[in-house]
């Protein structure tokens, strides 16, 4: 059952000349005073769902994006911030980009702020998909086998950090601890400080090309989908079930899932797709050259493999494929029943805060949602 509704936020500020024809992404440049907004307009949304009763304001981890899309580079930080400003929603990591941290460090610092949010903070864990921010930052990306390697052994040191009182670790990339003598003696093992008082700890991390789903599903972590086609949805959602029951873990369908959706209100449909269009477009200007766009042909091909359509999609594609829930707010009611109905276990949805949208737009459209929207579906 639906019962918790969150917002993305990828960390964009107000974006100018937004749209298809509007200024080339590579093009944009911001001032210092400029990308700092982004705080303010997290901040202030963050306070307004606080007020609503959303569940989770979700932001992502990227570094050097002097273009304005995406500017949070430190996730844990931001989140401790917003969770001092605000009463009980929680802040979500998506995602710490973990090729880039030291595993011990990433683990340190969201135990701070889980014990000093009271728990408010949700961990999460991407392996990066920039080649900028994770090669300028020392960690490998373009070589797909050690990039996977390595996020495979920083999780698990970053679950021996969480669970056990003490350990150690011997590995391709690290050594814990060092061997090196302190006070007369040589350690053989440590003990993360502090710990997390929320154990065992909820953890979350995205779905897109897949290679790495068997892994979460069959070490419990939680896995997020967002502005997927439905065909694309259904086939990760029906997988993660599959991989999870292989490690004994018997899942409703739906279950450790968080569904992301683009959504617009307003009175017609079709007005919301000409009101949204901009944003939509502004997105996949960016996104497509990452191979980040999920909407799926007849046949069931992501858009830009192999005999399917490439380049920037349009919105209409994205409502036809269910990515996008635009129109009146029974529209939307319709549509999340339908998705509720066909995934039983699913309780989250994250809505996806259209790139480029004002603060004050995107607010009254959270406002009407949760009014018109939100009451007909469970309460957390």
């Amino acid at each position: 059952m639906i019962n918790k509704f969150s917002v993305l936020y990828v960390g964009f500020i107000e974006l100018d000349n937004v749209g298809i024809n509007g200024t080339p992404s590579d093009e944009r440049r911001y001032s210092n005073e400029q990308i700092v907004d982004a705080y303010r307009m997290s901040l202030e949304v963050a306070q307004h769902m606080d007020e609503l009763g959303y569940y989770a304001l979700w932001g992502a981890e990227h570094h050097f994006q002097r273009e304005g899309y995406e500017v949070i580079p430190n996730l844990i930080l931001w989140g401790t911030y917003l969770a001092a400003r605000t009463k009980q929603l929680k802040l979500g990591c998506a995602f710490n980009v973990i090729p880039v941290w030291h595993p011990i460090r990433l683990a340190e610092d969201y135990a701070m702020a889980d014990i000093m949010t009271g728990g408010r903070i949700i961990f999460g864990v991407g392996r990066g998909y920039q080649t900028r921010e994770i090669e300028t930052l020392g960690a490998p990306l373009l070589d797909t086998t050690a990039n996977l390697e390595l996020y495979e052994e920083q999780m698990e040191i970053i679950f021996k950090a969480f669970n056990q009182d003490s350990f150690s670790h011997q590995g391709k990339y690290y050594t814990i601890p060092a061997p090196v003598p302190f006070r007369g003696y040589q350690p053989t093992e440590v003990t993360l400080v502090p710990r997390p008082i929320h154990r065992p700890v909820e953890i979350w991390q995205p779905i897109a090309s897949g290679k790495t789903l068997p892994y979460i599903a069959q070490r419990g972590i939680k896995g997020m989908v967002t502005l997927n086609g439905e065909k694309i949805t259904r086939e990760v959602f029906h997988a993660y079930q599959d991989e999870a029951a292989k490690a004994g873990r018997k899942l409703e369908l739906g279950e450790d899932m968080c569904l992301g959706l683009g959504m617009y209100i307003a009175p017609t449909q079709q007005e919301a797709i000409e009101l949204v269009r901009p944003y939509h477009d502004e997105r996949y200007k960016w996104f497509a050259p990452f191979g980040f766009v999920r909407y799926a042909d007849e046949n069931g091909r992501p858009w830009g493999t192999p005999g399917a359509p490439a380049g920037v999609p349009r919105i209409e594609d994205g409502v036809q494929q269910r990515a996008w829930l635009c129109g009146p707010p029974d529209l939307l009611v319709k549509e999340l029943k339908a998705y509720e109905a066909e995934f039983p276990g699913l309780d989250q949805v994250m809505i996806h805060w259209p790139e480029g949208v004002p603060a004050t737009e995107f607010k009254r459209q959270l406002a009407v949602f949760a009014k018109e929207v939100m009451p007909h579906f469970g309460k957390r």
